[in-house]
């Protein structure tokens, strides 16, 4: 894999590991609150584990780098030693500027009860944590709002703590 090839590979690990995370985020939800103190509005805080699964990476344009082009993913979360969900998502390129690449994330997570839903931009070489929007859900989860933030992207040290309120 060229140099190309392999920044490409790297960027769509990072957004694979940010998708599996989400994907687990709802599942354990749902087993961790009860349905009263979420009905108050009270944020759920899950800390968890991200385990990469699936990932591909579509160049959809010019070769390198440009507008349109891909990362799909999937894969699991795990807290306390177990999975407990699963989810997946993409990330397309919405802008370059040179050697700067932002991408537009969206990530859907099943969830036992439910799904939740994710989103944010993300820049290509950014040391700052990842903080995606949850943008609403299904089931127990309609209306849900919140934060998920992710470190350590693509490595196997990847976390991510949400909090979520339904």
């Amino acid at each position: 894999m060229g140099t190309n090839g392999t920044s490409r590979y790297l960027t769509a690990r990072r957004f694979v590991a940010a998708a599996l995370a989400t994907a687990a985020i709802g599942f354990a939800a749902v087993g961790t609150a009860d349905a009263d103190s979420l009905r108050k509005g009270r944020v759920e805080v899950l800390e968890l584990k991200v385990q990469n699964d699936q990932y591909e990476v579509l160049d959809l344009g010019a070769a390198g780098p440009s507008l349109g082009d891909m990362d799909v993913y999937s894969g699991a979360t795990v807290q306390g030693g177990r999975s407990v969900g699963r989810g997946g998502g993409s990330c397309q390129v919405v802008q370059l500027h040179g050697e700067e690449v932002t991408k537009q994330c969206l990530i859907t997570m099943e969830v036992e009860g439910g799904s939740l839903t994710m989103q944010s931009l993300w820049t290509k070489g950014t040391s700052a944590p990842l903080d995606m929007a949850v943008t609403g859900g299904t089931g127990a989860y309609a209306g849900a709002h919140g934060i998920v933030r992710f470190w350590d992207i693509g490595t196997p040290d990847e976390r991510a703590r949400a909090e979520i309120q339904r």
